[in-house]
């Protein structure tokens, strides 16, 4: 039976992709890179942000360094104060929520509580955010998914993980954890062992299936 349920940040709980990537472009320009937010999401969904980089760096020959990052981030917390927004339908999935939540993100805790404060969705985590720059492991290694539901006291066989992007399925995958894909925009293949849900009006029914599954597997 699912006892907990891990969230990704950027796209699964905030609408935060395109405006990461607007920053991002935006940025590059000043460098001579001209490639569009739209093609940075699809071509990096879920990636680190330094392997980003570096794959820019070598695709189009130019050097990002950190004062490039700084004035990136920048950039995404001001995007963030003006134009950031829930996810559509999860401040409802949450409220409906009876068991332990948590967050589990790529990005730095700063930036996730940014996005979780502005969005008023802050009181539904508490203090249970757990950021991949406080332990050194990146999606898809299941580091990150594993030290959060050991935080939290489950076993990851109890933890399912709610996420937009295929390398933190994979992360989810390889932590023993059932995942979810949330793919509103139907823009990825079919995945699978994977349930897909396209609204997170659908997350209740997902997790009920994944528990099924567990207890047939049990027995």
């Amino acid at each position: 039976m699912i006892k907990c349920v891990i969230f990704d940040c950027d796209g699964t709980l905030v609408d935060s992709e395109l405006l990461c990537n607007m920053a991002l472009s935006h940025e590059l320009s000043d460098y001579g890179v001209a490639i569009s937010a739209e093609q940075l999401v699809a071509q990096y969904r879920g990636v680190k942000l330094d392997h980003i980089l570096s794959d820019i760096e070598r695709h189009y020959e130019v050097t990002l360094n950190e004062e490039f990052i700084v004035t990136y981030r920048r950039h995404v917390a001001q995007l963030f104060d003006r134009y950031l927004k829930p996810c559509d339908g999860i401040e409802q999935a949450l409220e409906q929520l009876s068991l332990p939540i948590c967050v589990a993100s790529s990005g730095p805790v700063a930036k996730i509580k940014h996005a979780l404060e502005l969005t008023q969705l802050a009181s539904f985590f508490g203090n249970n955010i757990f950021s991949a720059y406080e332990i050194g492991s990146w999606k898809p290694d299941p580091t990150l998914f594993l030290h959060a539901a050991q935080t939290m006291g489950f076993a990851p066989a109890q933890c399912a993980v709610v996420e937009d992007s295929v390398v933190g399925i994979q992360a989810a995958q390889a932590a023993g954890m059932s995942p979810i894909l949330y793919d509103p925009h139907n823009i990825h293949p079919k995945l699978a062992d994977v349930l897909t849900i396209a609204s997170m009006s659908q997350l209740g029914l997902a997790l009920a299936a994944h528990s099924v599954d567990l207890a047939n597997r049990i027995d």
